[in-house]
């Protein structure tokens, strides 16, 4: 096998350049490298590294992370004895009279990454799936989310809602989806993947928010009006930023939007927030979109209840361990409770993804949604997203619940 094909065709160099591009921890980089050479770091592996990783990487790529993965890249193929290519040695000598050890820049310094999104074989029938069956997305974002750059990292609750968006792109196909604190602008550019008919981006911080758009143009999604929607591409989702802070939205500036979805990650775990986020989605939940009769025959032969138990889903689901068993399950109970939300239904719905870091914190957004007269449900168990991100150590799924949450006098 040619080296110039492996990345293409080969699952352990694919997830190896995969997890480069996402910056993985570079000891993790270290035990792929050593699965692609059967066991250790062969020569042959480092020429996969030079010309695939190194020499197509952007020429911004975070030099003292390159430098620490080189160095350990190094040491590894010396202690087993083999011998390491001249040009890794040359660069990273070079790094070594560049870079002073432990000076990387400000801790709030922004990064560019690539977030790839690598479909198996078998989901050639979903419409979110690309002919090279990899979907990458860069973005330029923060190292450090707790170093006050918060809203420029890339959150673990963002990439299961990006996963999930991607698993089942019927659910937000043609629906006009907003997004609250949307950070690295990682959800909407997967909802602008599966052609939803507007994506609307929030956030209440300036600098997140010109990172934000710096990210939709580096995924070519223009930020325009209408007009220039309509002459540049009619099908193209039309993408909007807007500077969103919570305390002071206002309810007629709320009220302007009608969207079919509200999607939010991880954006439940500050308590002083809480109140404010409650009080925005209740606005939005509570909105009654205009439908003309053509437009509502349209909304039900197209409602989130048929898009579910399509067949292609159906498959996607098998794909992933689930029979179909517990989404017809999960329907069939919620038209006897109207709870779940992914029903047909009158109103909007938002779907939060998050971690659960504090109970405490957890309980009092549970308490501030029932005095809203809000409902919330947890679908994580029902509707799985397909692992998109195989790659990625960095990322447990398995931390995250995904509830919907809608109003109790939605049908």
């Amino acid at each position: 096998m040619a080296d110039e094909n492996l990345n293409q065709a080969d699952p352990p160099y694919l997830h190896l350049l995969s997890a480069f591009l996402a910056m993985e921890p570079t000891d993790y980089l270290i035990s792929l490298s050593r699965v692609c050479g059967g066991g250790s770091v062969t020569e042959r592996v480092q020429r996969f590294i030079w010309s695939h990783c190194i020499s197509e990487s952007d020429e911004k790529f975070h030099a003292p992370y390159l430098k620490n993965f080189l160095k350990k890249l190094i040491c590894e193929a010396e202690l087993n004895g083999g011998p390491v290519l001249d040009q890794i040695y040359e660069l990273y000598a070079h790094f070594m009279t560049s870079l002073m050890d432990g000076v990387v820049g400000k801790e709030t310094a922004r990064v560019n990454k690539c977030i790839s999104f690598i479909f198996p074989n078998e989901c050639f029938q979903l419409s979110s799936c690309p002919k090279s069956r990899k979907l990458m997305i860069p973005l330029q974002c923060s190292l450090n989310m707790l170093a006050g750059d918060t809203g420029c990292s890339v959150w673990p609750s963002s990439l299961y809602l990006s996963e999930f968006i991607l698993s089942f792109p019927e659910l937000f196909s043609n629906k006009s989806c907003f997004e609250v604190g949307s950070g690295v602008g990682l959800v909407g550019i997967c909802l602008a993947h599966v052609k939803a008919s507007e994506v609307i981006l929030s956030d209440g911080d300036m600098s997140t928010l010109a990172n934000m758009k710096l990210n939709l143009e580096s995924n070519h999604l223009s930020i325009g009006t209408d007009i220039q929607k309509t002459i540049e591409d009619p099908k193209k989702s039309q993408v909007k930023c807007i500077y969103l802070p919570w305390e002071s939205a206002l309810k007629e500036q709320l009220q302007s939007f009608s969207p079919d979805i509200i999607l939010g990650a991880d954006v439940i775990y500050d308590p002083v927030c809480l109140p404010h986020l409650v009080r925005v989605l209740d606005t939005l939940l509570n909105q009654t979109k205009p439908y003309s009769k053509e437009q509502n025959e349209n909304r039900e032969a197209s409602s989130l209840e048929n898009t579910c138990t399509s067949d292609n889903l159906k498959d996607a689901k098998q794909r992933n361990g689930d029979n179909g068993n517990g989404l017809e399950a999960f329907l069939g109970k919620s038209e006897r409770n109207g709870a779940s939300g992914l029903e047909s239904r009158k109103g909007p719905l938002a779907l939060i993804a998050s971690v659960i870091r504090n109970i405490d914190t957890f309980d009092y957004f549970l308490g501030l949604i029932d005095k809203a007269s809000l409902t919330v449900t947890d679908i994580t168990e029902t509707l799985q997203p397909m692992n998109l991100l195989p790659y990625m150590k960095s990322y447990n799924r398995s931390e995250i619940r995904l509830f919907t949450v809608s109003c109790k006098h939605s049908s």
